[in-house]
């Protein structure tokens, strides 16, 4: 049983646009499917990119 539920589920489009950005900025190659082959570095670049970009949004968002 996985611990990783979605609290809003309809978000997880946007999200997976959103790591497919992500991505590509950083100079990943994701794919849509299985993404095994990535290195704990580059997958770790991804969703590390991810959680900068999200608290940038919120700080700026509460000023």
């Amino acid at each position: 049983m996985t611990s990783n539920k979605k609290v809003v589920p309809e978000a997880k489009e946007a999200l997976n646009k959103f790591k497919m950005e992500v991505a590509n900025e950083v100079g990943v190659n994701l794919k849509q499917g299985y993404n095994g082959d990535l290195t704990s570095k580059e997958a770790g670049s991804i969703g590390g990119q991810m959680v900068k970009k999200m608290v940038e949004a919120y700080e700026n968002n509460i000023k």
